[in-house]
């Protein structure tokens, strides 16, 4: 496992907060540029200032992940005063401004009274932000999400896997009861559902059966995470096997999509740290967007003068619109792009028929 050094770290950390959308933009693509990281299909830099940033409130867990990366004192940390959080919000906004995506997390943070939870999912909202919930799922009802999701929740990211030691599910094909639960929890609410899984070597082997399921689900599941294990913290799993890579992952994942899929034509922040990749699924089928790399790197362009706010998609398609309007000479391009993908998508679409969803896979963790 790669740790960054002091330095490294600080390319990343501001000085002060910046006082305008531009400059944060430029700080961010400076500090890509100077750890080597500024790539074809970069996003931070280009989309955002930064991918997103945790916001810890709490460090109680009703869990005891093999892999937790919580400390063994942990349970006796006194959960940090709400005004301190809101203080903290206010903070990310000021050096990140409105976009920024927020990963509300612990512990796990459904533990904290839900009217606090509630208040710091607002105060997220206030700031124009957009909030994540990061949770294992075990207290978060059908109730709880609601109340989330009209307080202004955009994501929430199911953590479940055997690390998690849960009794009576001796595999990962097994928890797959527990993540269908989940998605009947949140069926019909205005939330993006991700599942996060961390990658050991008891379920390894089991990833491409795991993708086979989110690709069944494809609709109702925006984005599926897979974390090598790592040795931090209280985790009693010890070190990485050396088979685990971000490739042999990699790898893993296209077994399950059934096809084979780019992980390098769009980049979140360290190549290092995370490999992305998005698939179009109809009927089951998964068929990789990515592997026009230059038509994600004009989507690029075009993303650094466009909100493209998944939550208000009219919006969205009106600040596109309106950018081709100021930007004539890329029309033809664009549309040359587009068409050649659409020229060797849509005869497999057809033949598969019904209707598509996209399906986004991400693998992460230093190495």
């Amino acid at each position: 496992m790669r740790i960054l050094t002091e330095d490294e770290v600080s390319e990343f950390k501001p000085e002060s907060p910046a006082k305008t959308a531009v400059e944060r933009m430029a700080r961010a693509r400076q500090a890509m540029v100077d750890t080597g990281c500024w790539l074809p299909g970069q996003g931070m830099g280009s989309q955002w200032p930064i991918a997103c940033v945790a916001l810890e409130i709490t460090q109680r867990c009703n869990l005891d992940c093999t892999c937790c990366y919580l400390s063994e004192h942990s349970e006796a940390v006194r959960d940090i005063p709400l005004a301190e959080l809101f203080r903290r919000v206010d903070l990310i906004h000021r050096y990140y401004g409105e976009r920024t995506n927020v990963q509300i997390t612990g512990g796990d943070p459904t533990l904290r009274h839900r009217d606090e939870l509630l208040s710091i999912v607002r105060r997220v909202r206030a700031r124009g932000m957009r909030s994540t919930l990061m949770t294992n799922g075990i207290r978060a009802t059908r109730e709880l999400l609601v109340a989330l999701s009209e307080a202004g929740l955009t994501d929430v990211v199911f953590h479940v896997d055997t690390t998690q030691e849960i009794k009576g599910y001796r595999d990962e094909i097994a928890l797959n009861a527990v993540r269908e639960r989940y998605l009947d929890r949140a069926r019909g609410l205005p939330l993006a559902i991700m599942f996060n899984t961390t990658v050991h070597a008891g379920n390894f082997e089991q990833v491409p059966d795991l993708v086979r399921f989110f690709r069944a689900h494809a609709g109702r599941i925006r984005t599926v995470s897979f974390q090598p294990q790592a040795q931090t913290g209280r985790g009693v799993s010890g070190p990485r096997p050396p088979q685990i890579t971000l490739e042999s992952m990699e790898t893993q994942i296209c077994r399950g999509a059934g096809t084979a899929m780019r992980f390098d034509a769009f980049r979140v922040g360290h190549p290092s740290c995370s490999r992305y990749g998005i698939c179009l699924a109809a009927n089951g089928e998964l068929f990789d967007i990515l592997d026009e790399p230059e038509l994600v790197q004009r989507i690029n362009a075009v993303s650094e003068e466009v909100d493209f706010d998944r939550t208000r998609p009219l919006r969205s398609a009106l600040g596109l619109l309106a950018w081709f309007v100021r930007h004539p000479r890329e029309i033809l391009p664009t549309t040359a792009c587009i068409a050649r993908k659409l020229r060797r998508t849509v005869p497999d679409l057809l033949r598969a028929g019904g209707r598509a969803a996209q399906l986004s896979g991400y693998a992460g963790g230093w190495r």
